[in-house]
Order: structure tokens, then sequence, then C-alpha cells
């Protein structure tokens, strides 16, 4: 695995001495990012802690990851991707404790020392038809060149769901823009994928000048946050669509996502679980084939000026069965917006502000409030309110837009929708490098 860059690297550079590549028609695109995000967290009060519970004492922890993107076009409309991701680190009392975790760049591993895996490995293929053309410019996993507003897109093999559903041009990136989880995604967005957030699937899309319709069919793990995939694939699976509209007002760009999804698999039920062991009960325990969670979202972005963004998104699921991939929140609500530095003079800087409000099904607080745990939250016992976030940063511009550090302030009410414990304060530190 540790020659995964050294190979990638060579395939490209041999490949391109045999291309007439111009700028219309790149013969490959190869891209690299590295993230380091130091987080710290002071003291803060709890009347109870339980074996999932945030630290009540103070902390640092730091996470890095680092990518090589590898897109290689192979002939017409099609391309293959391989990206070799290294990532490290540990993300604030081990990723546990508050649902809209506060660093999206920390997994839920066991271990802190760096690894070496494979991201992302598929192949691309788009049927183009219509003389309406847009220019793609060169970046990570995209080949510069022509391409048709009219087309239609199937890809196989390993990816992140998040590479193509629910986008937001202000709020989806954790390496460029708001930090926290549930600002990343839509929070009660369950979406498929593994320890590392990669998934093994199907993907497809319809695009047309002025909407895109996306479809994923995709595998599961075999335990929730787990990293190896349930072969029984007709009984555990998931179902992803999207459709995207793109509109102006005022000469301004905005979006609207509406999003849906249906996880199956071999997941605990609450009810269940509360039933069999009242006292403690252990979601694990109840899991059987036929289980489904149904979920939606929904989400916008806005231009107001060139220089000023708004954004806002809501999310649902059922609740019913035990989270088994993102995070434990089942009702999101988030807005915010994004402001560039032009008017001081600092056209590349930006400021984010951004608030979150996340809540849960009964049937997941009763669970929780009875001793239960999930995957990242439980406090032995819980005084639920709902979990509220508000986030801010400061994104600098530090070397020819290839060098970015950003300082980023979280405020946290209610970790764990418990209101016996906290507020909590995060301060972090990113470095971000990209060329």
């Amino acid at each position: 695995m540790k020659k995964l860059y050294a190979i990638a690297i060579g395939l490209l550079l041999y490949t391109s001495a045999f291309s007439q590549d111009t700028v219309t028609q790149q013969r490959y695109s190869l891209h690299f990012q590295e993230t380091t995000i130091t987080q710290d967290k002071p003291p803060f009060s709890a009347s109870y802690s339980g074996k999932n519970s945030l630290s009540t004492l103070g902390e640092t922890q730091t996470s890095i990851t680092s990518t090589l993107f590898g897109d290689l076009r192979l002939w017409k409309g099609a391309d293959f991707n391989f990206d070799p991701e290294l990532s490290g680190g540990s993300g604030l009392s081990k990723t546990t404790g508050i649902a809209a975790f506060p660093n999206g760049e920390t997994f839920r591993v066991g271990s802190t020392e760096p690894a070496i895996y494979i991201a992302r490995l598929y192949l691309r293929q788009t049927f183009e038809w219509g003389k309406e053309k847009d220019t793609i410019t060169d970046d990570q996993n995209v080949i510069a060149g022509l391409k048709s507003k009219r087309y239609f897109t199937i890809a196989a093999g390993k990816y992140g769901l998040a590479d193509f559903f629910d986008g937001n041009n202000f709020s989806h990136d954790p390496r460029m823009q708001f930090m926290n989880w549930a600002l990343m995604d839509n929070g009660a967005y369950d979406y498929a994928a593994n320890t590392r957030g990669y998934v093994l699937g199907l993907y497809t899309e319809l695009g047309q000048p002025d909407w895109t319709l996306r479809f994923s069919f995709t595998m599961v793990t075999t335990t929730a946050n787990g990293a190896v995939w349930d072969a029984k694939v007709l009984k555990a699976n998931t179902q992803n669509i999207e459709y995207e509209r793109r509109y102006a007002i005022g000469g301004q760009k905005g979006t609207v996502r509406l999003l849906g999804y249906l996880n199956n698999g071999k997941f605990g039920n609450y009810d269940e679980a509360i039933a069999q062991n009242p006292k403690a009960p252990n979601v694990d325990s109840t899991q059987a084939y036929g289980r489904h969670k149904v979920g939606f979202g929904i989400s916008g972005d806005q231009y107001i000026t060139s220089d000023l963004g708004v954004f806002a998104k809501a999310s649902w699921n059922d609740g019913h069965t035990e989270t088994w991939f993102f995070t434990e929140i089942d009702r999101s609500i988030s807005f915010g917006a994004e402001l560039k530095g032009a008017s001081w003079k600092r056209p590349d800087d930006e400021i984010g502000l951004a608030f979150i409000g996340d809540g849960l099904s009964s049937e997941h607080r009763n669970y929780l409030a009875d001793g239960g745990y999930g995957f990242i939250i439980g406090d032995g016992k819980l005084n639920y309110a709902p979990e509220m976030v508000a986030e801010f940063y400061y994104k600098i511009n530090a070397y020819q837009k290839k060098l970015w550090l950003t300082p980023d302030y979280q405020f946290i009410l209610n970790p764990a929708y418990n209101a016996s414990r906290g507020p909590v304060n995060v301060f972090s530190l990113r470095m971000h490098v990209e060329f």
C-alpha cells in the first residue's frame, strides 16, 4: 500500500508521453491535498458521564489527511479515477460525545497511527449529445475539456457518496469550508460508507442545462461504522436519489437539491432493544435482515453578490433503526453565510458563520435515556435537549491559493442532546495545502 503514490504518479506521467494535451483536451489530471486540523477543548462541566461521553477534561487532538487525486482519460467519454489516501490522528475524545462532531476530517477508527488506503477506484463512462457545451477546468478528479450540457454518466467502483450527493457551494468541504460534520453534509443523511467514508457501488447521473438527476446503488457494511462489506447485496444495500435545480435571481446563481434515500440491511431496532432489556438496552443485539431506514434532505445555496453567499439545509430520517454509517442525528436544520474578503482587500480570504440544530426520533431518544449506547454518543442516561452548534471561521490565503490557514471556533450546546452536560467550546486551526 505504501507504493500507491509512486505507482499513481508513474502511471499518469507515463500516459502523458503519448498524449497531445491542450487546455480543452486534457489526457489526465493529477492533484494533491493535505489537511491538518488541530482542535483544543477547554474543560467543561457535566452532571454525569458514560462510556461514549465527551471527556470533561481539557484536551487537544490533531488529525491529518493526505490525498493524491488521479484521473486518466481512457477513450471517448471514459475516465478512470484512482485516489490513494493517508489519514491519521484522532478527534476529541476518540470522536465520541457529540453528534454534530466538530472535525469533518476525523474517522471512527481504533488506531491513531497514519494509514494508507485506496479512497477511490472507479471507472466512469459519459455519453453526450446536443450542441451546448461547458468548458471544464482541471481539478481534483476532473479532467479539463469540453463537456456537453446534456449527458448521461454511469460509474462503478469505490467512491464517496458525498462526492456526488448532497453538495452545497458554501457548506460541504471540511478541508476548505466549515469543519462540522452536520455542515459538510445534511446531518440526518445516514449515507452509506465504510469507516473511512467510502463505499462500493454503482452511480448514474443524467445532466441537462438547468437540472441534474442522480441515482446510486451501494453495498452496506456488516457492522455499524464498519469496514467489511456485506456480501448479501439483495438484503443489504442502499438507494440514493437526488434532483438538483440550478437558477439565477437578479443575475446571481442559486441551486436547490432534493435528496431521498433508503437503507436496507441487518440493522438493530431501538424499541426492540428496550423491550429486551429496559435497564440496559443494546440495539446491536436486535439486528436482523429486513430492516430499513428512510430519509430525505433539502439543500439550497444562493449568491447575494459575487462575494456573499447564503445557504440552508434540512433533513430527516425515520429513526426507528440504529444509525449505521454517518452520525446519530435524525432531524437537522442548518443555515449560514460565507463572505469573501474583497471589501478589505483580501479577495481570496473568506469568513464563514453557520448555525446547526439537531434532534432525535422518540425511539432513539428513549433508547439513550434508558442507558443505551450508539457508536458515537451515549452518556448512560439522558436529559434530552436539541444539540445546537454555532461555527465561525476565517480562512486565510497564505500562499498563492496553495496554502490556506483557518482559525475556527465552535460553540456546542447540549452535546449528545444532553442538557446536563456542557456547553463546550472548541478552538481549531486548520492548515490546508493543495496543488
